[in-house]
């Protein structure tokens, strides 16, 4: 397996409980590198054009209204199959279908606000590394 780097976004939910480090510690006991982190706050409008490819779907205002209620954390993870391992740390959407031990088993709160999101592709995770990172951050 090659080693990759993809988008890791503590969202507003759990860095309001304090939860940055624990998440933090989940990815990096999995064998995921943090080599890029900052802690921002989203506008509707930046949230709208990170989350773009959900534009039509119902649930669209709400996510990007949810995104810029509160300060996240956006990071890049690095190691072997990264986008496929921070997914499986991270667990289903859902966190009722979520398994035990992962980050929206132990943390979610619902299926809206679950703490986390991802890159599901290498090309989503190229586009939406480059949304938040300039080459001269990532120092891995």
């Amino acid at each position: 397996m090659a080693v990759e780097r993809t988008l890791s976004i503590i969202k507003p939910d759990a860095t309001k409980r304090n939860l940055t480090g624990k998440i933090n510690a989940k990815f990096e006991d999995a064998g995921l590198r943090i080599v890029a982190q900052k802690r921002i706050q989203l506008t509707p409008a930046q949230a709208g054009v990170f989350y773009e490819v959900h534009k039509e779907r119902p649930f669209y205002g709400e996510l990007c209204d949810f995104m810029a209620s509160g300060p996240v954390v956006v990071q890049v993870l690095e190691g072997e199959g990264a986008i496929a391992k921070n997914r499986e740390v991270m667990g289903a959407t859902n966190p009722a279908d979520a398994a035990p031990g992962t980050v929206r088993a132990d943390f979610a709160e619902s299926v809206g606000e679950n703490s986390v999101h991802g890159s599901d592709a290498a090309d989503t995770a190229a586009q939406e590394i480059a949304y938040f990172f300039s080459g001269l951050e990532l120092v891995g």
